[in-house]
């Protein structure tokens, strides 16, 4: 009789590309490394391998990715607090919408037939994912708490998260595109056959 193998959610090459991708989300979620700063703003790119391993692994290896970014999104919280930190302290906030992330951008890639423009379509549509449904739930359940906390009202709360998502989604959006496109390209021209 002959022995079974025992089954696993990831093969050990999909163990590796989520242990890598997680640590460069852990390592930019920790350090400023995950920030771009051009003045105005601030706009982030933690979220990015959480799609590029979406895009490459897909929809059980984006959550997982992302679940591991928004655990260190989570724990940053706590160590580093500041007035509007008390956002990440929700699970819901820190770690779903980063789930979130890696599933929908898996979804995405897989749904867009021309592959090329997918890989920035993904990554424009990921990043709105967390950039939307961070500051959407914040919106939520915390609209009054964030107002009290920046010492504004709920009316210029809601201007201020409204003006958020423009004058930092759309630029996090584009970088996203602008690292994903070549990142994936590479990884193409080393496995050929893994992404069509």
């Amino acid at each position: 009789m002959q022995r079974q193998k025992p089954r696993t959610l990831f093969q050990p090459r999909q163990m590796a590309m989520v242990g890598l991708l997680s640590s460069i989300s852990i390592l930019l979620s920790l350090t400023p490394l995950g920030y771009i700063p051009i003045l105005p703003i601030n706009p982030t790119i933690m979220h990015v391998p959480v799609i590029i391993g979406a895009i490459i692994e897909g929809p059980l290896a984006g959550g997982v990715i992302g679940g591991i970014f928004g655990l260190s999104s989570l724990i940053r919280a706590f160590m580093t607090p500041t007035p509007t930190n008390f956002i990440f302290w929700n699970p819901l906030i820190s770690i779903g919408v980063r789930i979130m992330v890696g599933v929908v951008s898996a979804y995405v890639y897989r749904a867009v037939k021309n592959k090329k423009a997918g890989v920035a379509i993904t990554a424009v549509v990921g990043t709105l994912v967390n950039t939307i449904g961070v500051l959407g739930l914040d919106y939520l359940f915390y609209l009054a708490r964030y107002a009290q906390a920046l010492g504004i009202t709920e009316a210029a709360a809601r201007t201020f998260i409204l003006t958020v998502v423009g004058t930092n989604g759309i630029p996090e959006a584009i970088i996203s595109a602008l690292i994903a496109v070549p990142v994936i390209t590479a990884y193409k021209k080393i496995y050929p056959k893994k992404l069509k």
